[in-house]
């Protein structure tokens, strides 16, 4: 590492409370940088220091005019540039200034084996790591790509998140909640229950042959036993490679043949809103088409999910399937653990790709633990009373990080949710939060925008009094939808936590801290310790200052995917060649000139109309800001003129119909807040936008329906409702 140099990038802290500075910023307009107190101008960039190479992220120029709001006092509208945590926030959070964020931030880059092993050190290890804390090249200049942390140490996850919580006597905590898909289907497990039940299962996988570094494929929905059979795999050292359970026999099939289980774990059926959804003949389907490969799985372990599908009414292979209900509950409730070195593998995640041939995300053991119950603890400004509600799944990364792991490990209670988050109606996860007392809620924008849709009647008819934090993942949430989301769902006193990471970063990298800073509606803000962003242009100059780019990464972290499975070459060519010495996103971002960071999507959602780079998300907010459009998706096309031109999905808001005047209002609100060069070339009436049970728009979709490429629409078996393709093919030319 670098040493540090000296200088400081802020003043001197001063005994200056939050309530000093924040009050006067809801009464009238800045003109000067003299109305902030020097505490905090280093945040907003007018501090007096130089500006320190280390720490570019929080800029360097001045706000002129400057309208804020502060949490619990006024509504956010259009015109307030930042919203202040209030000194009553701020006080109890763990970080509760920039001062004490900037003095951390700045130990995690200068001395990143000291902070993180001092870190490291709060969970149990067997053996401590060797006195190499990180041993790293990303430079594919100087060789092979290679990242490891805590390299030696040797330590177990699932011994981390459930024996250490009970041994520090939380044994009878709940650990987790559990909501069926219809109201009133519920139940909750302790965390020694969760052990008894995990240690069931482990044995159990033991005793059919599955060990050390063996890999188990998890197809469930999001009952408790997906939780429990991920911490059953890691107890006993074996890889666990959760597929989403809405993935087509085909898919599943390309995850089998890729990684070669010795065991399927899965259930016969699951309910989604009123739709019941077959996934024990997903399963044979998949399977035959994986023998067929060269590929057999001769276990598969199934659970019967009662509320949707009968045993009876079970296909069934004598010899290959066995019934969860009737094995594993006759095995001990006790089991030892396998305790494994930190660069061991934890799990494969498969993400798609651009060749369509899905990458098995490989991460480890220990850098995974650390960082994940790291960001989860700060990010969230977690305590022990919250009870925290990520709608997400866990076929995907934020299920993993934090649903099962994350929380798990900082002792804290979850909620875990089976149904569509609409059914019986729109009102579903308020009551939801009203019945468990939920005080942090993580979503996605796209399920925020649905239910901005469905209207605030639906929000307001709750109390939502226990919410405390709020959180948006998933793709960057647009102004609008932030403040809907701040002061309707939040009722204007919950900070948001609008955070940017990806399934192969293993945990948050962009976020805000509730308490430490003021936030940007649509701004993830700063990054988390450990975490150099750095803009690029094309030739991989770094940018200084205000400017729009890739983002990459300098350096490694500890929850840092370590390879794609069976291919470290494309993990090399997709991730570090296109940047020699950065570690390369593939997204777009824009920093401001206070040092907020803007993410614009994925540079492969980059339009290129007439020599114009058009980010799809900097058209989508202009289009969702008009007050008439719910929900907008945009794609490129190709333009005999233009090179490309823009393709926008619209779904309008209910109760306005399609009309010529709507859309040429649509196509000015566009030219208006980005410029002409922006105008979509078609809005394309949708009644719903196509998205898988996750909240992810299915752009690949959209795309062959803008280029009329009807035939080659491929598989729709993920989405939530297929039938939204008939749609949208049918108002084609309308």
């Amino acid at each position: 590492m670098d040493s540090l140099s000296s200088t400081r990038l802020f003043t001197p802290p001063v005994a200056t409370k939050w309530s000093q500075i924040a009050m006067p910023w809801t009464r009238r307009l800045f003109s000067t940088s003299r109305a902030l107190p020097p505490r905090h101008r280093w945040l907003l960039g007018m501090g007096s220091a130089p500006h320190h190479d280390r720490l570019r992220h929080v800029g360097s120029g001045g706000i002129s005019r400057l309208n804020a709001v502060v949490l619990g006092e006024a509504l956010a509208a259009e015109e307030n540039d930042l919203v202040f945590p209030s000194h009553d926030f701020s006080r109890h959070a763990h970080i509760s200034s920039p001062e004490q964020y900037q003095n951390m931030y700045e130990r995690s880059i200068e001395d990143p084996a000291g902070f993180w092993s001092n870190i490291a050190s709060q969970f149990c290890w067997k053996k401590r790591w060797n006195p190499e804390v990180c041993s790293e090249n990303i430079d594919v200049r100087r060789g092979t790509v290679k990242i490891e942390w805590f390299k030696g140490g040797v330590t177990n996850i699932c011994y981390n998140a459930l024996d250490r919580n009970i041994e520090a006597g939380n044994g009878d905590k709940v650990a987790l909640y559990w909501e069926g898909n219809e109201p009133g289907q519920d139940a909750q497990l302790t965390y020694a229950q969760m052990l008894e039940k995990v240690c069931q299962l482990a044995n159990y996988l033991k005793n059919v042959g599955v060990g050390k570094g063996d890999t188990v494929i998890i197809y469930l929905p999001m009952l408790m036993e997906l939780p429990i059979a991920m911490l059953a795999c890691a107890r006993i050292g074996a890889i666990h490679s959760v597929v989403f359970a809405g993935f087509s026999a085909e898919s599943l099939s390309q995850r089998i043949v890729d990684c070669k289980p010795k065991a399927m774990i899965s259930c016969n059926a699951v309910c989604r809103g009123a739709k019941v959804i077959h996934l024990k003949e997903i399963v044979d389907t998949a399977l035959v088409e994986s023998v067929n490969s060269g590929v057999p799985v001769d276990l598969c372990l199934i659970f019967e999910n009662k509320s949707a599908m009968k045993r009876e009414s079970t296909k069934w292979q004598i010899g290959r399937d066995v019934w969860w209900e009737d094995v594993v509950p006759q095995f001990p409730t006790k089991c030892l653990v396998e305790w494994v070195d930190a660069e061991d593998p934890l799990f494969l995640l498969y993400t798609s790709g651009s060749t369509g041939k899905p990458k098995g995300v490989l991460h480890t053991n220990g850098g995974y633990m650390v960082y994940t119950a790291t960001t989860f603890k700060y990010a969230f400004d977690y305590k022990p009373s919250d009870v925290y509600w990520c709608t997400a799944d866990c076929g995907w990364i934020t299920g993993h990080s934090y649903i099962t792991y994350g929380p798990l490990l900082n002792g804290a209670t979850i909620l875990v949710f089976e149904g569509a988050p609409s059914y019986p109606d729109p009102g579903r996860c308020w009551d939801i939060v009203d019945k468990y007392k939920v005080t942090i809620l993580y979503t996605a924008p796209t399920l925020v925008r649905a239910l901005m849709r469905d209207g605030d009647e639906y929000v307001t008819r709750y109390s939502r009094k226990s919410l405390r934090i709020l959180g948006s993942v998933g793709e960057p949430i647009n102004p609008s939808a932030w403040r809907w989301f701040y002061n309707v769902v939040g009722d204007s006193r919950c900070p948001i936590s609008d955070t940017w990471w990806q399934t192969e970063t293993g945990g948050f990298m962009i976020t805000p801290i509730p308490g430490a800073w003021p936030q940007k509606p649509g701004s993830a803000t700063f990054p988390f310790f450990g975490i150099q962003p750095v803009i690029v242009d094309e030739k991989g100059n770094e940018i200084e200052g205000e400017c729009t780019g890739y983002l990459c990464i300098k350096k490694s972290w500890p929850g840092a995917f370590r390879s794609l499975y069976g291919d470290h070459e494309r993990y090399e060519t997709t991730y570090f060649k296109p940047f020699a010495g950065y570690y390369f996103t593939g997204d777009g971002c824009s920093r401001d000139k206070d040092g907020y960071h803007w993410l614009t999507g994925r540079v492969d959602d980059v339009i290129n109309v007439s020599g114009h780079r058009i980010g799809t998300a900097e058209v989508e907010s202009a289009l969702v800001s008009h007050p008439h459009c719910a929900e907008a998706a945009v794609v490129g096309v190709d333009h005999e003129v233009k090179g490309q031109g823009i393709y926008a999905f619209v779904t309008l808001v209910d109760g306005i119909p399609y009309s010529e005047e709507v859309r040429k209002s649509l196509i000015l609100a566009v030219r208006n807040q980005i410029g002409a060069f922006a105008a979509p070339d078609k809005i394309h009436w949708a009644p719903a936008i196509p998205k898988t049970r996750s909240g992810k728009i299915m752009r690949r979709i959209l795309r062959k329906i803008a280029s009329r490429q009807l035939d080659e629409l491929g598989d729709t078996s993920t989405l939530v409702d297929p039938s939204v393709v008939d749609q949208l093919i049918a108002l084609i030319d309308h």
